[in-house]
């Protein structure tokens, strides 16, 4: 995402910590960068990991078409040969089914659980974010990820952006429960609209300016792609604020929701994406 989209606050960390990011001047070889759009490269570069990833996603038997069409690289002639070999080292297995012959992931393998490993990659990306948020002093009172990220469009050169929704800092206005509602899309059972939200303590801004620093390295030596950070008031967030409007929607539409369990049960988050 280009920064020009970003308001004035947003941060971004181009100083990457050298020692904890060893692969920093190595940027050419693809495999030590996750492909946002394909995160099986950085482990498997040759077919069989989107191939194998589309049989562990999917719950019934699969013709070479359909995985052709489901697989995130890869044409039709080299799926079907990558799914011969498979088939003789027995990760897949193969039958006639009417006209059509099918292909599924043969569970009981003992590679079988490395597959599935391999297909919940981005989703263990983003049971990182909550953790890491989760261990923060002051907890964002919301955040997602959007962008190619979110969609799973990118590429090897794709940063993974991240709204993170800062609680107040002194002297920030404080949102009313209607406009939350209608910004993030909060479920409020036990706050009547136009009370005042209550949320999370006020914190420390060199604290919270240093916890966006340390994730910018944490995301760099999970995945070598860089990390940045639309940070926002939750005024801005629910106001729009200075925020482009079209990149509020973008937000909403792709958002895969990343916010720690800090929330009180009286909050519920909407249903949108989802993390898949």
């Amino acid at each position: 995402m280009s920064e020009d989209r970003l308001l004035g606050s947003a941060t971004r960390s181009d100083q990457v910590d050298q020692n904890s990011c060893p692969i920093t001047n190595y940027r050419s070889l693809y495999f030590s960068i996750v492909d946002l759009g394909d995160v099986t490269k950085a482990v498997v570069p040759t077919l069989d990991g989107p191939v194998l990833v589309v049989l562990a996603r999917s719950g019934r038997p699969l013709t070479v078409g359909e995985i052709a069409a489901e697989a995130t690289r890869g044409s039709e002639i080299g799926i079907r040969r990558t799914l011969g070999r498979l088939v003789e080292q027995g990760i897949v297995r193969s039958h006639q089914m009417g006209r059509n012959r099918v292909h599924e992931l043969n569970r009981e393998h003992v590679a079988a659980a490395i597959v599935k490993l391999l297909a919940d990659l981005r989703l263990e990306l983003w049971r990182r974010l909550r953790i890491e948020t989760a261990s923060w002093s002051a907890k964002p009172v919301y955040a997602c990820v959007f962008g190619s990220a979110a969609r799973g469009d990118g590429d090897v050169d794709s940063d993974v952006d991240l709204l993170v929704v800062h609680p107040s800092f002194p002297g920030e206005p404080v949102p009313k429960a209607d406009f939350w509602l209608s910004a993030i899309g909060v479920l409020l059972t036990s706050y009547s609209r136009g009370t005042t939200l209550s949320l999370p303590k006020q914190p420390d801004r060199d604290a919270w300016q240093q916890q966006l620093d340390q994730l910018h390295n944490a995301v760099f030596s999970w995945t070598g792609n860089r990390l940045q950070v639309l940070d926002v008031s939750p005024h801005q967030w629910a106001t729009g604020e200075g925020i482009d409007p079209q990149l509020r929607r973008d937000i909403k539409r792709d958002a895969i929701e990343v916010t720690p369990p800090w929330t009180p049960k009286a909050f519920q988050p909407a249903v949108g994406r989802g993390a898949t």
